[in-house]
């Protein structure tokens, strides 16, 4: 069976799963349990347009969670099946910033490519971050000035609590010579950002605001 998982779906079915392991912690109710497993099996179901027979019977068993050790074994069955990022090398970086003359990247072979739904590094030398995500189909890059909010709050893009940054990129605007600055505060540490982002639809809106 080829992975079919994408990194926001996997990160959504682990909460999902979270949720029956608190639930069977805090809870005996027959009735109250029962709910919540067909609410989960619902949510996890709705992440797919269309799932084969095994696809189903893979994903089949988050119904039958009930602590923390059947959990990391489900998850675990699950790894071999998510997709990963699409491969950026050296080179592909460099033609996605052809602006940039001296761009700083990350080490792009130690990255786990099943685990992110974009790729995102800070450049502290010139107070930058850059961004590469795939849409439709195809890697865009982009980058802007970033600066620590020093505070804490929610990420535009994944939607949880934690270090922000303020990310703010030069548009054009309606004129030849005319530009306006769009962003929004987003995660500092893009790595955290992609473990917690459970709809990549969120990190769509983002690219949209600042292409």
């Amino acid at each position: 069976m080829e992975p079919f998982i994408r990194n926001d779906q996997y990160n959504f079915i682990k909460r999902q799963v979270q949720g029956l392991v608190n639930g069977h912690a805090s809870s005996n109710d027959t009735n109250v349990l029962k709910a919540l497993k067909s609410l989960t099996q619902e949510k996890v179901d709705q992440l797919f347009e269309e799932l084969t027979v095994e696809q189903k019977q893979l994903l089949q068993p988050v119904i039958e969670i009930r602590n923390k050790e059947q959990a990391d074994d489900f998850l675990l069955q699950l790894s071999p099946y998510r997709l990963p990022f699409k491969r950026v090398t050296e080179q592909t970086a460099k033609k996605l910033f052809p602006k940039v003359k001296k761009l700083k990247l990350p080490k792009l072979e130690g990255i786990d490519l099943t685990t992110v739904s974009y790729l995102g590094w800070n450049d502290s030398g010139t107070n930058r971050k850059y961004l590469i995500v795939e849409t439709e189909g195809k890697l865009k890059g982009y980058f802007g000035h970033f600066k620590s909010s020093n505070k804490k709050g929610m990420c535009t893009i994944c939607n949880t609590f934690g270090e922000l940054g303020l990310f703010t990129a030069e548009i054009k605007g309606s004129t030849m010579d005319a530009y306006i600055k769009r962003g929004n505060y987003i995660c500092y540490d893009s790595t955290k950002c992609n473990e917690n982002l459970t709809k990549v639809e969120k990190l769509q809106n983002f690219i949209h605001l600042i292409d």
